[in-house]
């Protein structure tokens, strides 16, 4: 069996992050948010990787982007769930809604 071509890397990206984009649009609860930001930039990690090991002079940039997404992802997520449990402390729910009454 041979091994798939660029091209089925680059739609599994895209699937990820459309994937990722309809969550962020469509869930109210902000945990359901998260998870599609962690699937857009999956989805982006997968294109870079792609790129990496079908272009021998991307090779180490891909790869250093990717580890870069990682590393922004998880700083991103303890962030964002420190601020979603302060948030459910207060008013006992994570519905996005809520939160919007909160600007000034």
């Amino acid at each position: 069996m041979s091994d798939p071509g660029l091209s089925a890397y680059l739609l599994l990206g895209a699937l990820l992050f459309v994937c990722g984009a309809l969550c962020m649009a469509t869930k109210r609860n902000a945990i359901g948010v998260l998870i599609g930001v962690e699937l857009v930039l999956n989805g982006a990690n997968v294109n870079f990787m792609a790129f990496s090991w079908f272009n021998p002079t991307f090779r180490v940039e891909g790869q250093i982007f990717a580890l870069f997404v990682i590393v922004m992802a998880a700083a991103e997520a303890a962030i964002a769930l420190a601020i979603v449990l302060n948030f459910y402390n207060n008013y006992t729910s994570v519905d996005v809604d809520i939160a919007e009454q909160l600007k000034g």
